[in-house]
């Protein structure tokens, strides 16, 4: 929890949520003192501060999270409630932000269904509490994912809200969609309305659009992010709310994600580009979160050049400006993995000359990035790679790559 941010946003009048860390679910569930001196430390001591909601761990039934921490999700928001119950606290709901990937695959929002590994024993129990409490299910909703795994079934004007002329309806009920979005909530819906809560409101915790991406990714780029969040403000900010077909004029609460670039997260390219705004606080592009902007007012967005797969070859080199001591480092990380790696730059090898850190760690980089990529390793080494579509083979020395 950062203490100065909530200090920041007191007497602001803002409505802030905080969040329980994933590594603490565990313990928190299997003790109400944990809780309570959670609650104690990071709620009770900013009373200033309006802090409405208290977001039990992140995306925690996600695959690539421990299961371990599945079954102990809903005891520790049990006891978080406890806590604010006993401090005499009730204004605050607690819940958990959920990923898309709670649910089974589907294409027709009417055949939504929670994962069979987690339908009864973790999302019941869940939507129980949800609906006792009067709480909200909290989802991570991006159109951005689905498309880019399937842009030539998912058109790309349907998950930016520019569909006018693309329809899909759901067979099961007849329902017509306009945009992906709305497609994605109502599958969320019918999933919880078949474990016997249909009532449940739902909270978008995270939606939006990457505003560039690495060369063997698609899609990220300013024009897309500026058109899909634009779009999602209007669509939000709508009177009478628009709801989804599912639950039509029902209002949609939603975060954005995210207000800042990260420049320094680490894996894919898209991972550090969700921002409205660049990490020196200047914005990646015009947007009116109150809707109130005519689309004739924005300035020309440049003309995104990624919206399809890129084919050719892509290579892993040393970004300019590279901290020496930090190279050096990653530079024998790589050379440490796989099978033959960094050959080429030893001693009498054909790339060992010239003798340098930053050419050296280009090639290293290139050949750990072209053995691994295919099991999830990426080229970013804390910063200090970046792809390129230009081949810096040079002579008789030839660097390993990707190809797309």
């Amino acid at each position: 929890m950062n203490a100065g941010i909530l200090k920041a946003l007191a007497k602001t009048n803002m409505q802030v949520s905080i969040m329980v860390p994933n590594q603490l679910i565990s313990n928190i569930s299997l003790s109400q003192a944990s809780a309570d001196e959670w609650v104690k430390t990071n709620f009770l001591a900013y009373p200033e501060t309006r802090i409405r909601y208290i977001l039990v761990g992140n995306e925690v039934l996600s695959y690539n999270n421990d299961n371990r921490s599945w079954f102990d999700l809903v005891p520790a928001i049990r006891r978080i409630k406890i806590s604010l119950r006993k401090y005499n606290v009730r204004k605050v709901k607690v819940g958990t932000p959920l990923a898309m990937d709670v649910l089974e695959p589907t294409v027709a929002p009417s055949n939504g269904t929670f994962r069979s590994d987690i339908a009864v024993p973790v999302m019941k129990p869940l939507l129980e509490f949800l609906n006792r409490t009067k709480s909200f299910f909290f989802i991570d909703a991006y159109p951005y994912f689905p498309w880019s795994a399937d842009p030539k079934n998912i058109k790309l004007e349907y998950a930016l809200f520019k569909g006018e002329n693309i329809r899909y309806t759901d067979p099961g009920t007849g329902l017509t969609y306009t945009n992906l979005l709305d497609q994605m909530l109502d599958s969320v819906i019918f999933a919880m309305a078949k474990l016997g809560y249909p009532n449940i409101r739902l909270w978008i915790c995270e939606t939006g659009w990457p505003n560039s991406c690495d060369y063997d990714q698609i899609g990220g780029s300013i024009y897309n992010a500026a058109t899909y969040n634009r779009n999602l403000v209007k669509k939000l900010t709508a009177k009478p709310p628009l709801g989804t077909p599912a639950r039509p004029g029902v209002v949609l609460p939603t975060f954005i994600f995210a207000l800042y670039n990260e420049n320094e997260k680490p894996g894919p390219g898209t991972e550090r580009h969700w921002g409205l705004l660049y990490p020196n606080g200047s914005s990646v592009y015009e947007i009116d979160l109150e809707g109130k902007m005519p689309e004739s007012e924005y300035k020309a967005l440049p003309t995104p050049e990624n919206d399809e797969p890129y084919k050719g070859r892509i290579w892993c080199v040393a970004a300019r400006g590279a901290n020496r001591t930090e190279l050096v480092s990653a530079l024998k990380y790589a050379c440490g993995q796989g099978n033959g790696t960094c050959d080429s730059i030893q001693p009498g090898g054909r790339c060992y000359k010239p003798d340098s850190d930053f050419t050296h760690a280009s090639y290293a980089f290139s050949s750990y990035w072209a053995q691994f990529r295919r099991g999830g390793g990426t080229c970013f080494f804390n910063g200090l790679a970046v792809q390129t579509i230009k081949d810096p083979s040079y002579g008789s020395c030839k660097f390993p790559s990707v190809t797309l």
